[in-house]
């Protein structure tokens, strides 16, 4: 992911993989699952001058449900959102 530089106050995140489910013996696809509202910052950006940056590499975040951009990069799936929409750190 070095090549990726979020630009002003975007940060790139790596959803955390959801946890699959089975109701019954029946496994629900990928496609009903909810969505991972958890995730690591990979990169972020330099800020704008009325918001300055918070977030750094490595934090573990929560976001909201639809939060974001997807992208994929390297065959991964990542989201790319502004500061803003983190809503905290954990730990």
């Amino acid at each position: 992911m070095k090549n990726v530089k979020p630009l002003a106050d975007r940060v790139l995140i790596k959803p955390v993989a959801a946890e699959e489910k089975t109701v019954g013996g029946i496994i629900i696809p990928d496609t009903a699952k909810e969505k991972p509202l958890q995730g690591e910052v990979l990169a972020v950006g330099n800020g704008t001058k009325d918001e300055q940056m918070v977030l750094k590499v490595d934090d573990k975040v929560l976001y909201g449900k639809y939060a974001g951009t997807e992208l994929e990069l390297d065959g991964e799936k990542l989201l790319i959102m502004r500061q803003s929409d983190v809503l905290a750190v954990i730990g």
